[in-house]
């Protein structure tokens, strides 16, 4: 008899425990969300952030408060993730430099794809390699020959060391097999003013932001990075249908939660993530912002995403001898 009480207690307590995680998905959300991302207020991230909280918070029927924890190119917020409570009601949005980071930083107090749980990714974008008006080449075959005749004599100008632009300009060369010189600047506007002011002979930053300035006629643009061209800039190939077969560069923005954030919770910030980005409006203010493609995904296929950005970066890091950050 006391057997089959213990072994009633035993199934009881089993079946408690299992119906646990169901239960908090069914309470989930009962108060705000807090969305953190690492960058200043707006720009790029933020207005991702904004642009997404609004419809994701009617969903849930609960606000989602966007924070900003800008400072070490993304690691502050992603650490403010990393340690919070893995309950949902703090999520973050990294950007493609979270995956750099794996590679970049001599430590981190975070591991990249292990200290998270992701959710989603949310938008896919390209970079553009754009030069002066000048320059003697108009195409990126042209620039390639141009920097094979002057090895170690042509500048390219970025965001900043380690920054997804930089590391573009270093995949590039290996895969193009040129040497060129990287010039760090302190963020994307000032790698611009670079070129325009007529310091440096090339930058690479992303093509929503050098679209403008090429309709403007102040610089012209080479190629993109991505696999299809850029739908504001029609007329320039990509790098890998002009120059080099297969390149493919984007960097891209997602959510992710606190390792340990109970799976029908992840659902539940998934479902409202993808019923978000189909509403036709939020998806064409997204693209507009990030001059790219609104694409949603799995928890398992972001995270699958995330270590293979974290592995392809830190391999062009260690290849290109960039030196990692305290």
């Amino acid at each position: 008899m006391r057997g089959l009480v213990a072994l009633a207690g035993l199934s009881l307590g089993v079946s408690i425990a299992a119906a646990a995680p169901l239960a908090v998905a069914q309470e989930f959300p009962s108060r705000p969300i807090t969305l953190i991302h690492g960058f200043a207020a707006g720009g790029t991230a933020d207005a991702i952030s904004r642009i997404l909280a609004q419809p994701m918070g009617e969903i849930l029927k609960q606000p989602i408060v966007v924070e900003q924890r800008p400072g070490a190119g993304g690691n502050n917020a992603s650490r403010a993730v990393a340690t919070a409570a893995p309950d949902g009601y703090t999520i973050g949005l990294p950007t493609g430099g979270h995956a750099v980071s794996a590679g970049l930083y001599k430590s981190l107090p975070f591991h990249p794809v292990d200290s998270f749980e992701m959710v989603s990714t949310i938008v896919y974008y390209a970079f553009a390699v754009a030069a002066k008006p000048d320059f003697p080449a108009n195409d990126m075959k042209g620039l390639i020959a141009y920097a094979k005749a002057n090895p170690g004599k042509l500048d390219y100008g970025s965001a900043g060391v380690g920054s997804t632009h930089h590391l573009t300009g270093e995949l590039l060369a290996s895969v193009a097999g040129i040497q060129w010189n990287h010039v760090p600047y302190r963020g994307e506007a000032a790698a611009f003013t670079g070129l325009l002011s007529g310091d440096l002979p090339i930058i690479i930053a992303t093509a929503v932001t050098v679209a403008p300035q090429l309709k403007a006629g102040k610089l012209k643009a080479l190629a993109v990075s991505s696999p299809t061209r850029f739908r504001d800039m029609p007329n320039v190939p990509t790098i890998a249908e002009s120059a080099l077969p297969g390149f493919d560069v984007r960097t891209w923005a997602g959510i992710f939660a606190p390792k340990g954030t109970p799976a029908p919770v992840v659902a539940k910030l998934n479902a409202a993530i993808q019923q978000s980005i189909a509403r036709p409006e939020v998806k064409a203010r997204l693209e507009e912002v990030v001059g790219g493609e609104v694409q949603g995904s799995t928890p398992e296929a972001m995270k699958k995403m995330v270590a293979s950005e974290a592995a392809r970066w830190t391999d062009v890091i260690k290849k290109a001898n960039i030196p990692q950050q305290e």
